[in-house]
């Protein structure tokens, strides 16, 4: 049996990552952003993670996925609770990970056509 990977090319899928960028569909993007198989939502979050507010979360829920992978930098770091009530009041499920983890992760369930973003955020310059 032949195996063949069907891939949706409308899906926005991370195409590569680096220190200081992200490539979406080979389009490299600069600075936080949420991605979702059919948006991309540049200047999230811009004072980055030591800055997030509920606000920047409320956003996020606005885009009305079913799940939120957070891509916190070089390492995982866990937002105070506070901050994620906007996905926790919606029921919305998330998962935190360092930004590497979190794009393999989104790629996987969007190419799965699971109702998912991804949030985020760069290691400050």
């Amino acid at each position: 049996m032949k195996l063949n990977l069907d891939v949706n090319p409308n899906l926005n899928l991370v195409t590569g990552y680096g220190a200081d960028h992200l490539m979406i569909n080979k389009v490299r993007h600069d600075g936080n952003l949420v991605v979702t198989t059919d948006r991309i939502v540049t200047g999230w979050a811009q004072g980055g993670f030591d800055a997030l507010r509920p606000e920047d979360f409320e956003a996020v829920r606005a885009l009305q996925v079913e799940i939120v992978i957070i891509g916190t930098g070089a390492r995982q770091r866990f937002p105070r609770p506070q901050i994620m009530r906007p996905l926790i009041d919606a029921r919305v499920g998330f998962e935190v990970m360092d930004f590497a983890a979190a794009c393999r992760t989104y790629n996987i369930l969007a190419s799965e056509g699971r109702s998912v973003a991804a949030a985020l955020l760069f290691d400050p310059a």
